[in-house]
């Protein structure tokens, strides 16, 4: 039987007396929990890399961002597949209307409003409501335009509605189709190319031109001088949008094709604009000419000179 003097509990001292005193004793450090660990110093990274990052953002982010929020995928055929799409409430879309019209420099749109939950909600229902401004703003404007003149007979032009529905919802689905397409493209051969998801590109198309809402209403003011301001206003703001945005992601790529990327862009969209302020308001209206009605020795006389 042990003795008891063999049973007592003995203090141990410092960790480097004890191997001090026999050098092929083996230690094992226990942390504190409460203590922070101390991690070793990365390798260093640029800074040109970091702001990327930043803008664009880097896999483990992304991949953090998709672990968080656990949404389970289902088949496209069904309803729940398209309610992803407009899971999202009313803060978010105010947000993102707010930083579509307050862009500001260095800072990515996609990156700060899209990229956590992009949805269709905001698009649909923004291109919906300047297919109707631009409209009936135009009907309107026809309207006071010709207003007084007593050979005007003003004739609602509901066929208005559809020219502008087919223009915007086009622009807006199928050049981020097309801009969605060539950036899956030049990634399969510049491997520094970040590309946007196709929703992703569609959102920032939508929430920018919602603009054009506000802009679309004040042209309804009969002065050309003050539309082709409103038009050029409206076309600084989105087009900032459109351009900070997809910068970021064609930089890297041949110097010629990133430039000619985001002029291509920004040309899209002056077309859009002023096709829009030449057609629905600018256009000439024929309703207002006086018709005459010939005579019958006019008849006569025309048929007899043909």
């Amino acid at each position: 039987m042990a003795a008891v003097d063999d049973l007592q509990f003995e203090e141990f001292g410092n960790a480097a007396t004890s191997l001090a005193a026999n050098p092929d004793a083996t230690t094992v450090n226990i942390e504190d929990p409460g203590e922070t660990p101390k991690h070793q110093p990365g390798p260093p990274r640029g800074s040109g890399r970091e702001e990327d990052d930043e803008l664009l953002g880097n896999d483990d982010s992304d991949k953090t961002e998709l672990l968080a929020g656990q949404k389970k995928s289902s088949p496209f055929w069904t309803f729940e597949y398209y309610q992803t799409f407009f899971d999202v409430d009313t803060y978010q879309v105010f947000d993102r209307i707010k930083g579509s019209l307050l862009p500001i420099p260095g800072k990515n749109f996609v990156r700060l409003y899209i990229r956590s939950n992009p949805d269709l909600y905001g698009p649909f229902w923004i291109c919906a409501t300047l297919v109707f401004a631009i409209a009936i703003s135009g009907n309107l404007s026809n309207f006071l335009i010709h207003l007084g003149e007593k050979t005007y007979h003003y004739v609602p032009e509901f066929r208005k509605v559809s020219i502008a529905a087919t223009i915007i919802y086009a622009y807006a689905w199928l050049v981020p189709l097309a801009l969605w397409g060539f950036l899956m493209w030049r990634n399969g051969k510049v491997m520094n190319i970040v590309s946007y998801s196709f929703l992703e590109i569609v959102c920032v198309y939508g929430y920018s031109l919602f603009i054009y809402i506000p802009t679309a209403i004040l042209w309804i003011i009969p002065q050309k001088a003050v539309r082709w301001i409103l038009v050029m206003i409206a076309l600084g703001i989105s087009g900032s949008v459109l351009a900070m945005t997809f910068w970021p992601a064609v930089r890297e790529d041949n110097r010629r094709v990133a430039l000619a990327t985001i002029v291509t862009i920004v040309l899209l969209h002056m077309l859009l604009s002023v096709g829009c302020l030449a057609y629905f308001f600018d256009a000439p209206e024929m309703d207002h000419l006086p018709t005459t009605t010939a005579t019958p020795n006019q008849t006569v006389a025309a048929a007899k000179s043909s």
